[in-house]
């Protein structure tokens, strides 16, 4: 058959800064998905916009083709109403775990589509593998069903979601286009957009730690993302966070799992439960539930409950003990004085060296490795004190992680360190 357009003129149109029309959008996202744009074509297009930009209309039609590659889901027949919460990816970021089921028993049912971590950042799933007998995959009734019995699910999300943003996301990977603002926006928008849910909220993280580095292109990020979402019907807000310091005192699968569950008992870091408590009013508000606070969810024992039946739904055994590592290292202050930095990407790297991450989707993960963090910024520390535990099976990985490590903590007086806020703004429609 003859096709609509032709490659090379998109890419031209794009290359000499023009808008794209709906029509060529329409037809390069569907022909790349069925094989007829060849992948050096649409690496010659990715970067062009990468370099050139794209508007609003552009961006949005762009997320709706790539939804319209694939299935949509429907949760019109759940007794509740749904949202969902997406985060940019960052270091510690343990946050949907106690948050999933915290909204759930806050009477708001969270459909949660996660992903495995690639690099420095750590994955949802790879983090939950680490709970003996549960599994990531389900199938679209599976999900269904537990979202009208336990309120909240987190797994792995279906082929059949946008499978155009699949093939583009590994293309980028290895195109050097992944920072292009419009394909970032569009690729967690379609999936979350296909996904179905009716409110979403994105923690887009700032700082060392995040794909975004500086506070500008974070908040461009965030707010492309709250208008795509927005035009799609959903609603949607964004917080921006920072990054620059590992969230809470753990870095890697299951010692993640370990302090979420301490936060659902109503324990763990201060910054792990508030902004686990910042993203569940957003939810909650979102889904028209503002009545509840989920604090009190915390206290009561309930999100620990919810969160117990979301495991052992997906096969996993809430009691079962967590693998921990065979090895351990501990990296001690110089000197006496307060913790002024603790670098997120140096603690994410270390992580990752570990054998807590994986360099290519096919690597495996180890359950028990990663970094453990015993002293935060502001806290004082004397010469000789543990800072850091380092977690991992295999001793000979301790060396490279010891050097992703070099000058990633200060050690200082106390004059010489100021706190910043978390939450750094709250980007809306």
């Amino acid at each position: 058959m003859s096709e609509a357009h032709d490659a090379v003129e998109v890419i031209i149109a794009k290359r000499g800064r023009s808008e794209l029309t709906d029509a060529q959008i329409d037809w390069v996202v569907d022909a790349y998905t069925r094989g007829v744009v060849a992948d050096e074509q649409m690496s010659a297009l990715a970067m062009a916009i990468l370099l050139n930009g794209m508007n609003r209309r552009e961006i949005s039609r762009w997320t709706a083709a790539m939804i319209a590659s694939g299935e949509r889901m429907d949760f019109s027949s759940l007794s509740r109403p749904t949202a969902d919460k997406h985060s940019t990816g960052g270091v510690g970021d343990k946050i949907t775990l106690p948050l999933a089921p915290l909204v759930a028993a806050c009477g708001v049912a969270v459909p949660q589509l996660s992903g495995r971590g690639l690099g420095h950042t750590g994955g949802t799933l790879d983090k939950l593998e680490s709970v003996p007998g549960w599994r990531a995959d389900l199938t679209n009734q599976e999900m269904l069903d537990q979202l009208e019995d336990v309120g909240a699910v987190i797994c792995a999300a279906g082929a059949g979601l946008a499978p155009a943003d699949k093939k583009l996301y590994a293309l980028r990977d290895v195109t050097g286009t992944v920072e292009a603002i419009p394909l970032i926006a569009s690729s967690i928008m379609s999936k979350k957009i296909a996904e179905g849910t009716g409110t979403l909220v994105l923690d887009v993280k700032v700082g060392t730690g995040a794909f975004m580095k500086d506070e500008a292109t974070a908040r461009e990020l965030a707010e492309t993302m709250v208008a795509l979402g927005t035009d799609a019907g959903v609603t949607t807000v964004a917080l921006l966070t920072d990054m620059s310091t590992p969230l809470g005192r753990t870095a890697g699968n299951a010692l993640e799992v370990r302090e979420s569950v301490e936060v659902l008992a109503g324990g763990g870091p201060e910054d792990v439960v508030e902004l686990t408590l910042a993203l569940a009013r957003e939810m909650l508000a979102g889904a028209g539930r503002s009545d509840v606070d989920p604090a009190d969810k915390l206290a009561d024992g309930s999100a620990m409950d919810a969160w117990r039946r979301m495991i052992a739904a997906q096969g996993g055994d809430p009691d079962a003990t967590l693998p921990t590592a065979r090895e351990t290292h501990v990296v001690t202050a110089d000197t006496d004085g307060v913790v002024t930095r603790m670098d997120a990407m140096a603690v994410g790297l270390a992580a990752w060296r570990l054998g807590a991450g994986r360099a290519r989707k096919e690597d495996p993960v180890q359950a028990g490795a990663g970094v453990e963090v015993h002293a935060r910024p502001g806290e004082q520390v004397t010469a000789g004190q543990p800072l850091l535990t380092l977690h991992t099976d295999e001793p000979d990985r301790f060396e490279r992680a010891l050097a992703s490590l070099e000058g990633g903590v200060d050690v200082g007086d106390a004059a010489s360190y100021t706190a910043s806020p978390l939450v750094i703004d709250r980007v809306a429609p």
